[in-house]
């Protein structure tokens, strides 16, 4: 025992506190990150230009140049060489507004020590074009790795920047990574390069990378250690459950989504551990889903990029969930909701759903005998007050699909864990964190939903009490829009969140107040 809680210990410090010798990409392990220094002379116009791949962009180049996914330097010098004539086209360089070719001069690659025991990649490619004696206007645009994520920056002459040409980050930077990606200069006729007067000064802010936290991040630098000794993989095992748990606890998760679902769903407790067991499924599937993306595309697909459609998807199915409930709540509460056309006037029997309380939503056809001169009042005596919008199936669905974007740190353990050959022992870590993430997260939920039970309990709240299943119903479909809005952002609409939310929220009302009347032919029962 005393031989366990010394190992937990190592690792906690290990991980909770030391970094260790390699560190995590500190702008996130998806990021690319590349940097042109414009600089001229007499007779010339010189291009610098810096690439900087984090561990993830990293590996799919590994594993494109090198089965094992460790190619040795001359690869990587012959793959440096290719890339500085491909990426010629994409450094659009003009003078007096005639385009300008670029010819390459030398080039660089190195890699660099990330998390986990991955690389990172950095590369470096110099060009070089004649410029005409006098005076001249230059204009340069970098159209280099559109889309990706990462600090994208073009400095004039000897100018500063902060970065050391994307060697290190400092800490003030990170939150609000630079997305400059042209420049126009004048040049004199002594060769001097100033910018121009209308080009803007201030740095463009960029989408916020997601810095990568040294105490997720460490979890993979545990597993490139090995698993030699049990004690050191039970203690890896313990606090990768806290180390989800943590990752719970912080912005997004779908929290506000999955406690609205318990909460319209009456879970009890052996339904939340149900609901735990969910999630662990989801995001570890989540997790392999994404590894096995990067194994097949490679480069050839931004593994950042897949984040939006899985976002997408996931909006889509939690907005029809919400849809259908809300829906079944207007088809309760208003009249005409629940008519139906008799084309005769004697009683009949026909049936009805009826959805019932927690522990036992299901649906079931009753035989009901009754008349029908008063539709609106045949609609009201069939409004079941208080009933569930969402069966505990749907609320697992719906939590699920907020819950399924793998964590990034999550899913460099898998590749840490494929480039170390320790496949098994990765997964496990994998599992464990999904517990930690998925128990609190369950948690909070039951805890929304007991206080939810306390509150209809009081009779001052009788009235929510009544509105609470259509209030759940509507911030299930909100959820989902917004998720939809923030999917298409991120694939790069030009249609605002906002608006896009109102669109699809305008979608679901008109999917649940278009009604209309069905005809019963005689002598046929609903």
């Amino acid at each position: 025992m005393r031989r366990l809680l010394r190992t937990l210990g190592s690792c906690a410090v290990a991980m909770l506190i030391a970094p260790g010798a390699a560190e995590a990409h500190p702008l996130g392990n998806f990021t690319v990150n590349h940097l042109s220094r414009i600089t001229s002379g007499p007779g010339n116009v010189a291009v610098r230009y810096v690439l900087d791949m984090a561990e993830i962009p990293s590996f799919a180049l590994d594993r494109s140049l090198d089965a094992h996914g460790t190619p040795p330097q001359a690869v990587l010098q012959r793959w440096a060489q290719e890339h500085a004539r491909t990426i010629v086209p994409s450094l659009a360089l003009s003078i007096d507004g005639k385009p300008v070719a670029l010819t390459p001069l030398g080039v660089t690659v190195t890699h660099r020590p990330g998390a986990g025991g991955l690389p990172t990649t950095y590369f470096t490619a110099d060009y070089g074009a004649a410029l005409a004696p006098g005076s001249h206007q230059l204009a340069y645009a970098d159209r280099t790795e559109s889309g990706r994520l990462g600090w994208k920056d073009v400095v004039a002459g000897d100018r500063t920047e902060p970065t050391n040409e994307l060697r290190a980050y400092p800490n003030a930077v990170l939150g609000s990574p630079r997305s400059r990606t042209t420049l126009d200069a004048t040049i004199s006729a002594a060769g001097i390069l100033r910018p121009s007067a209308n080009d803007p000064a201030a740095m463009t802010a960029g989408t916020p990378a997601v810095p990568a936290l040294n105490r997720m991040n460490a979890l993979s630098d545990v597993l490139a250690r090995g698993a030699h000794d049990p004690l050191v993989v039970i203690g890896a095992l313990l606090l990768a459950v806290v180390l989800g748990a943590l990752h719970a606890l912080e912005p997004g998760h779908g929290k506000t989504l999955l406690a609205v679902s318990l909460v319209g769903a009456r879970a009890t407790r052996r339904q939340a551990l149900i609901l735990a067991s969910a999630l662990t499924v989801a995001h570890t599937a989540g997790v392999l889903a994404l590894g096995l993306v990067v194994l097949a595309a490679l480069p050839q697909v931004a593994t950042e990029q897949v984040y939006p459609w899985i976002t997408l998807g996931s909006g889509i199915l939690v907005t029809i969930l919400g849809a259908r409930a809300f829906a079944r709540e207007v088809r309760r509460r208003l009249p005409f909701a629940h008519a139906h056309v008799h084309e005769h006037a004697h009683a009949h029997p026909h049936g009805h759903d009826h959805v019932h309380m927690a522990g036992a939503d299901h649906h079931h056809d009753q035989d009901h005998v009754h008349a029908a001169p008063d539709d609106a009042a045949h609609a009201r005596s069939h409004a079941v007050r208080g009933s569930a919008p969402l069966t505990f199936r749907s609320a697992v669905i719906a939590a699920m699909s907020g819950n399924i974007a793998p964590c990034p740190a999550a899913f460099v353990v898998l590749l840490a864990a494929i480039q170390l050959h320790q496949v098994a022992y990765g997964l496990a870590l994998i599992v464990a964190f999904s517990v930690g993430l998925a128990a609190v997260l369950t948690v909070l939920g039951v805890a929304v939903v007991r206080g939810a039970g306390w509150l209809v309990k009081r009779p001052q709240f009788d009235r929510l009490s009544r509105w609470a299943p259509l209030l759940t119903a509507t911030v299930i479909a909100a959820v989902g829009a917004v998720m939809i809005g923030q999917a298409f952002a991120a694939a790069g609409s030009s249609v605002p969140v906002p608006v896009t939310v109102l669109l699809v929220l305008a979608a679901v009302a008109g999917y649940a107040f278009a009604w209309h009347a069905h005809p019963v032919p005689a002598g046929a029962h609903a």
